[in-house]
C-alpha cells in the first residue's frame, strides 16, 4: 500500500553550542557531531615504515601483480594500448597470464559472501554455458589445471579441510568444487600497483586518489561492466553490490586497491525503506540530496554530469557524488556520463589522501525497481570509530560535522 507523502523531519539542525543534527532523509539514521569530537587524528599512516626493495612492487600480497596465480581465473583484465588507452582481455588463460601486464583484473573472490552453492541450492542456479565453455577452455592446457589445483588447496586450507583431499575427488567432485572459480557470483576488481610508482618506502600505498585520471575513469568502466556481467549471468540475482574497503580499519584484507561486486538476492531492509519513500516522493534524491546540499552550502564539486557534496545522516563522515544523467542503470550510460562521476570520485579519494581508511559504496536503482533512483557513491571516511547513543535512543555520534 502506497502510503501518503508526508515531509521529511529536517536533515541538518544546528544548535547554538555548535553540535549539529543530523537525520537521513532516506534512511532515517539520525546522528550528532558534538564540538570537540573532530579533534582527532582520521589517517593512519604505515606503522612500521621501511625501504622498498624492488620485490615488494610485485610480491608484497596475493593481489601483486607477480603473484596472479594465487588468485582464482581471471574474468577479464585491462591492458594498455600503445596510444595509452585500454584494452579488456577476457578469459585470458593460464599459460598467458604473464604475456601482458594487467592493469586491473577482474577474478572471482576466494572466500565469496555468497556462495556458489548458496545460490545452486536455494534457486536452483546452474553453470551458464559461456561460464562452463570458459571452465573446459581454462582447463584444457597443464597449466589451467595446475593453477586452479593450486589454489584448490589453498581454498581447503583455509576452510580447515585437508588440502590432500582434493587428490581422492573424483572428476565430477573437482568440477562441482571449481564451479565458484568460473560461475560465481562475487567478484574482485583489483589495481596493479600496491605502492606508488615514485614510492621509496613502505608508506607509499598505491590508492584510488594515486592513479592517474584516466586509470581511474578505466577502474569504473570495468567495474561497471563486472556489475552488469553478475546480473546477465544469473537471474535470481536481484542486486549487486559494489564497494571498495580501503585500508585494514576499513575492513579490506589487503592493503592493496580492489573494488568488491556481490550478487545478493533480495534488496536488504535499507533499500526497502529508502524504496518507499521514493514512491511517495518521485523527487526525494532531487530535494532532499543534491538541492538540499547546495542550500546548506555542502557542495564540494561538479561538472557536466556529475555532482559532489558533504553527505548528512551518515555514521562515519561522508563525501557524495550523484550522477546527474536521465538514465539510471550505470551500464547504459554513455561513457560521458560515467566519466564524470568517476573523475569526481577520483578527486575526493586525491583530497582525501592514501593514509585515510574509507568505504567507498555504489548506489543504484535495483533492476526490478521503475522508479527514478539515480547511481550515486558514498565515500565514507573510516579514521575514528562512531560513538554509539546508548541505551535505547538510536543516535550515533559522528566525530566530524558536515560544515
Amino acid at each position: 500500500m502506497l502510503m501518503p507523502y508526508s515531509p521529511s523531519a529536517e536533515p541538518l539542525t544546528r544548535l547554538a553550542d555548535g553540535t549539529v543534527k543530523q537525520i537521513s532523509p532516506f534512511t532515517g539514521t539520525e546522528v550528532w557531531t558534538v564540538p570537540g569530537r573532530a579533534n582527532r587524528p582520521i589517517s593512519h599512516p604505515v606503522a612500521e615504515v621501511r625501504p622498498l626493495e624492488e620485490a615488494d612492487r610485485t610480491h608484497s600480497c596475493a593481489f601483486c601483480s607477480a603473484r596472479y596465480l594465487e588468485t582464482p581465473p581471471e574474468k577479464a583484465r585491462l591492458v594498455r594500448r600503445e596510444d595509452g588507452g585500454f584494452e579488456r582481455l577476457d578469459a585470458v588463460t593460464a599459460s598467458a597470464l604473464f604475456d601482458t601486464v594487467a592493469e586491473f583484473r577482474r577474478v572471482p573472490n576466494l572466500f565469496e559472501i555468497l556462495s556458489f552453492d548458496y545460490w545452486h541450492i536455494n534457486h536452483g542456479y546452474e553453470i551458464p554455458d559461456a561460464a562452463r565453455e570458459r571452465m573446459e577452455a581454462y582447463l584444457a592446457e597443464p597449466a589451467g589445471v595446475e593453477h586452479v589445483e593450486r589454489v584448490a588447496r589453498t581454498k581447503l586450507a583455509a576452510a580447515g579441510a585437508d588440502p590432500d583431499s582434493w587428490d581422492s575427488m573424483n572428476e565430477r567432485a573437482r568440477r562441482t568444487f571449481l564451479a565458484a572459480f568460473f560461475a560465481g557470483g562475487h567478484d574482485v576488481i583489483i589495481g596493479r600497483r600496491h605502492f606508488t610508482d615514485d614510492a621509496v618506502d613502505t608508506a607509499g600505498l598505491a590508492g584510488s586518489g594515486t592513479l592517474s585520471a584516466a586509470e581511474h575513469r578505466a577502474y569504473t568502466r570495468l567495474s561497471i561492466h563486472a556489475m552488469h556481467s553478475l546480473y546477465e549471468a544469473n537471474r535470481w540475482v536481484r542486486y549487486v553490490a559494489v564497494f571498495q574497503n580501503w585500508l585494514r580499519p576499513a575492513g579490506a584484507s589487503f592493503d592493496h586497491l580492489h573494488k568488491q561486486l556481490v550478487g545478493i538476492d533480495e534488496r536488504g531492509v535499507t533499500s526497502q525503506l529508502e524504496l518507499q519513500k521514493v514512491r511517495a516522493n518521485p523527487n526525494l534524491y532531487n530535494e532532499m540530496a543534491v538541492d538540499y546540499a547546495a542550500y546548506q552550502g555542502l557542495l564540494v564539486a561538479s561538472n557536466e554530469h556529475a555532482v559532489a557534496f558533504a553527505g548528512f545522516g551518515h555514521r562515519y563522515p561522508t563525501l557524495e557524488v550523484y550522477s546527474t544523467s536521465a538514465v539510471a542503470e550505470p551500464w547504459l550510460m554513455s561513457r560521458e556520463e560515467v566519466d564524470a562521476v568517476a573523475d569526481l570520485v577520483h578527486a575526493l579519494h586525491a583530497a582525501t589522501g592514501a593514509d585515510v581508511p574509507s568505504n567507498e559504496e555504489w548506489h543504484h536503482k535495483p533492476l526490478d525497481v521503475d522508479q527514478p533512483m539515480p547511481w550515486h557513491i558514498t565515500l565514507k571516511w573510516r579514521g575514528a570509530a562512531p560513538g554509539g547513543g546508548g541505551g535505547g535512543g538510536g543516535v550515533a555520534r559522528c566525530w566530524a560535522s558536515r560544515w
